[in-house]
């Protein structure tokens, strides 16, 4: 199945395999000029969509204050937005080529972190009233927007108050894969 492809199955539509994106760190980070970051960016990675965000070389001129240095940081990354925007382009097209995802940028400089063009990936889901409910609690009291923007918000919150059990999953899901990839070929 092609890149993004849909099939059918037992459950409804569902998006088709995407390849293995476990290398994709050292990749893109051997394929990344040595000038653009102070080190190894960092790479996040899910099934749509791979965002990389690297550490600028800091500022070398004193502020005055913490608004002035935020001011500097954010002008910084501005240039370094504009300044390499074509070969941030054509590095994408060879990521998402070669990975079968979208790729988004960012760059942090001391306290500031911006990140450019990222994916925001629709997901589809069927509630219970109970919680729609608590939705529309969310829109009512003026949290959110929308249901869309109040499930955005209950995922982040759930993510900011959950890492360690959450890292802990992900760590167990990874040793599941290894010992999926070392057992016998049935095809």
């Amino acid at each position: 199945m092609g890149r993004g492809g849909w099939r059918g199955g037992r459950g409804g539509w569902q998006q088709g395999e995407v390849p293995s994106a476990d290398d994709a760190p050292a990749w893109i980070g051997g394929r990344l000029p040595d000038e653009w970051f102070t080190g190894a960016p960092e790479v996040v990675i899910d099934r749509e969509e791979i965002l990389i965000v690297g550490e600028l070389p800091a500022l070398t001129e004193e502020q005055t204050d913490d608004a002035a240095r935020a001011a500097a940081e954010s002008g910084r990354i501005s240039r370094f937005r504009e300044e390499t925007r074509d070969d941030r382009i054509e590095i994408a097209r060879q990521i998402e080529h070669r990975y079968q995802r979208k790729v988004a940028w960012g760059a942090k400089l001391g306290g500031s972190k911006e990140l450019f063009t990222t994916l925001s990936a629709p997901v589809m889901t069927r509630l219970r009233q109970p919680e729609r409910l608590v939705l529309d609690t969310l829109v009512d009291s003026g949290v959110a927007r929308s249901r869309s923007e109040a499930l955005a918000w209950a995922v982040r919150l759930v993510g900011q108050h959950a890492d360690e059990w959450l890292g802990e999953l992900r760590e167990a899901m990874s040793k599941v894969d290894d010992l999926r990839s070392k057992g016998p070929d049935l095809g």
